[in-house]
This record gives C-alpha cells, structure tokens and sequence, in this order.
C-alpha cells in the first residue's frame, strides 16, 4: 500500500523581513528536507512526470540519486539534459509541466517537489565545484563555426549543446551584460544574479564565446554573420512592452514593466546614486495579472511603496504562479481585481491618480478566459503616484526590419519549425522570438531542438 506523505513546503523568509530586503525569498530545502522529499518519489517506470519536461530530464533517476545519498549522480543526471538547472529549479512553473504528471497529484499528498529537488541539485552542484560534463570526445563538428544572437535562456541552452558537440559558438548579446531576461527581467529576491552568472559560467567553460554591446540588426546584421558563420540562431527574446493605450500614459512616472524591472534588475536603481534610477512612490499601481506583474508589485513594495495591482479579470484567471500570487498576497499587494484602468491622470506633468472601471465576467474569449464587460455607471479613481504598466511583450522589430526575407507574423514573431528552422537558409530561431513570452524552460527547450537541427544539417550539408 502506497503511504501518504504530505510534500514538504520549501522554507522561505518571513514576509515581514523579506519586504524590506531584495534576498531570495525560498531558502532552499536543507538535506533531510531533501531527502524526505525524495522519499515520495515512487519512481515510476513510465515516468510520466518526463512529459511535462520540455528539456527532458530523467527526473526518477535523479530523484533516485537524492534517495541513495548520491548527489554527484545527481547532478550527472540532471545536467545531461539541464543547462541551466539551478534557473529552472527557481523559476520554472513545474505546477504546470513535470509535477503536474505526477501520480502523487491528486491523492497521494501532493506532487513530488520535482523544481524545489532540482534546485538543491543544482545548488550542491555548485557549492562542492561539480562541473558538467565538457565538449564530446568526437571531432566532427570542430570546424563547425556558429554564431547565436542573443544571451537569455534559449540560446544559452542552444549554445551548451552545441559547444558539448565540438562546434565553436559565438554569441552577441546587445546589453553590457549577458543573461537576457535572466538578469534583466526577474528579481534577485526570485533569482540571484550572482547564480546567473555561475551558471553562465559553465556555458562558458565549455568553449562558447560571449561578445555584448552588440546590436544585430543595427550595429551588425543577419546576412554578415551568415556569411561569416556555417548557421545562425536568433534567440533575441520578446523584449519590446505593451501598453494601454490611454490618456495619460506619457506622464512622469509611467513604466512598462520591462523599462522598470531593467533598471533595478540590471542596473540597480534600488541603490542609492544609481545612474539609472526610478521614482519611489508612495502608492504604486500595476496594471496586469502575470508573473511580470507580481514581480513589478513585489519590487515596489521593497522600495517602500502601498502596492495595489489593478486586474480586469478574476483572481481564477490571473496567468501568475499560484506560489508568486500568494507571495504577493502575504506581502500586502492589494489586487483590485475586476477593474480596468481607462485614464491615468496627472498633476503638473506626474501621475496623480487612475480613473478606473468596474467589469464582469462574460462569455470565454479566444484565450479560454471569460471575457471582461464593463459594468455601466461604475467609474472610481485611484489615488497613485506611479504605474506600472505590465502587460506582455512581443519581439523587438530590429531584426525583423533589417532583414524583410525573414518570414515573420502579424505580432512580429519569427516563422520557424518545430526545430526552430526559419524562411532563411542556415538561420533558426527559438524561444519568445517565436513564441511571444513564454517561460524560460520553454525557451531552453527550443534552443536544444534548435542545436539538434543545426547539428544534423550540417552533416548534410558537409
């Protein structure tokens, strides 16, 4: 008989501590928690937690390595197939992918914590100096040359396949620092840049090259590196923001969510004499419902700011981590939810206030999600001093208008197969630049996909 035993929470600090500080909220699980954990594990033959992995990580085996006290296998497991595991385990949705397969789901005291054992993997990995395994022995890819456009998560991915082949990759990086969303896009208080960076680290061991501040599409394009290079991989993300579209939203004091989470993120606006800095206000709202937003909502109220998130839908509809929703809840975010902003309104040229209304669910919409009817006669104002606007991202058109043969979407995605092979001849493509914005582990698993095809028409063609 199967025993019941309940998943084991991951330790976090107090919200009272943590609102006034930007460390890592999850402290990781301790060894015996670990092991405890791995103990639910009932290590399935089929496995069916695997399908939900979009890198596809023997996730029993190295379960079963945790059981057997065996944390070097482990870590030989996951990184066969994990580049970047110590950034999944933190900040992947596994509710959502491996953990949502488990059998342990429904009756069994819950899923196996798959992320949070994937993280302490990835963390002993670090601590006790274990390296992933270098570039293959073969040399059948050493004259291979590739460059790689981009640095955040489907082409590190991209990048470590390839060099762990034998071939040598280049990749340009627009920013002064490497990383994309990775350091630009996520709070340290979720994921430390430090870690990043050592992460980063071991893409680099394996022989791959980083070259930043530069912009392809302006400062270098597409068909030089084709020319230079045997294939290219456009892992550029989806970096531009949506807005609202409303009066007011030119005022002072009016952020997306990408410009302001960059300044923090990327150049520490939190700091003081930041050359980059951001307003601190004093009642701040986020427009928007998604993990963005919440980390939007959660980095104001670590500047000292009452934090209200204004939502058009329900709390059932919000697209957010249900772990980054509570988190946001036990930190004193109040959502307004079932309210549409339709007007920022300002003082002297800053924002003074939201007129907003008030709506109700409908009929579901293309998306699945009831649609939102305004509620006639409900009009009410916000008292604010800055907004945050969150509400989703499409690719930067850079690239897309530098090079008009490039086949792309209405919404400015590249058009690419299922293994990132794009309109263009030797140039592929993987992660939010197809997608639109999506998850990291989802952009990783492009970028392998996209590393297998390059490798395969290689071979063909040479």
């Amino acid at each position: 008989m199967t025993v019941i035993i309940t998943r084991h929470a991951m330790p976090t600090q107090s919200a009272e501590d943590r609102i006034n500080n930007f460390e890592e909220v999850a402290l990781g699980y301790t060894p015996s928690l670990a092991e405890e954990e791995a103990e639910r594990c009932l290590g399935c033959k089929n496995a069916p937690c695997m399908q939900g992995c979009p890198v596809g990580v023997h996730i029993p085996d190295f379960i079963g390595k945790i059981k057997e006290g065996d944390m070097r296998g482990a870590a030989e497991i996951l990184t066969r197939d994990n580049n970047l595991p110590a950034i999944c385990g933190r900040v992947c949705p596994q509710e959502n992918q491996c953990e949502k397969y488990c059998v342990r789901k429904v009756k069994l005291g819950g899923s196996v914590a798959i992320g949070n054992l994937e993280r302490y993997t990835a963390d002993w990995a670090m601590k006790n100096g274990f390296k992933a395994r270098n570039n293959d022995l073969s040399t059948q890819f050493a004259e291979m040359r590739v460059a790689i456009v981009g640095s955040g998560p489907a082409s590190l991915s991209c990048a470590a396949d390839l060099a762990r082949a034998g071939a040598r990759v280049t990749v340009f990086e627009a920013l002064h620092k490497a990383g994309g969303v990775l350091v630009y896009g996520i709070p340290e208080f979720r994921l430390p840049k430090a870690l990043v960076q050592k992460e980063i680290d071991g893409v680099l061991a394996l022989g791959v090259k980083i070259v930043t501040d530069v912009v392809v599409g302006k400062t270098l394009f597409i068909d030089e590196l084709l020319d230079e290079y045997d294939c290219v991989f456009i892992g550029s993300g989806a970096g531009l923001p949506s807005f609202l579209g409303i009066k007011g939203e030119n005022l002072n004091g009016v952020y997306s969510a990408n410009e302001y989470l960059t300044r923090l993120n990327l150049m520490k606006a939190y700091e003081d004499g930041a050359i980059t800095p951001v307003l601190r206000g004093r009642k701040v709202v986020v427009v928007g419902a998604g993990n963005v937003a919440m980390d939007s909502a959660r980095t104001a109220r670590r500047l000292g700011a009452e934090v209200h998130l204004v939502y058009r839908r329900s709390r059932a509809e919000m697209p957010a981590r249900a772990e980054e929703i509570e988190h946001a809840e036990e930190e004193g975010i109040v959502f307004d939810l079932l309210v549409n902003p339709v007007e920022i309104l300002g003082d002297n040229g800053y924002v003074s206030g939201m007129r907003c209304v008030r709506m109700s669910l409908g009929e579901p919409d293309a998306s699945g999600r009831r649609r939102p009817v305004e509620i006639e006669g409900s009009e009410f104002e916000i008292d604010c001093d800055e907004v945050i606007v969150a509400l989703g991202t499409s690719p930067n058109p850079i690239i897309k208008n530098s090079m008009p043969r490039l086949e792309t979407t209405s919404k400015g995605t590249i058009v690419a197969d299922e293994y990132g092979r794009t309109s263009v001849e030797r140039l592929y493509a993987g992660g939010d630049a197809i997608t639109g914005a999506a998850t990291v582990i989802l952009a990783m698993g492009a970028g392998k996909r996209a590393a297998e095809a390059m490798l395969k028409d290689y071979i063909e063609r040479n």
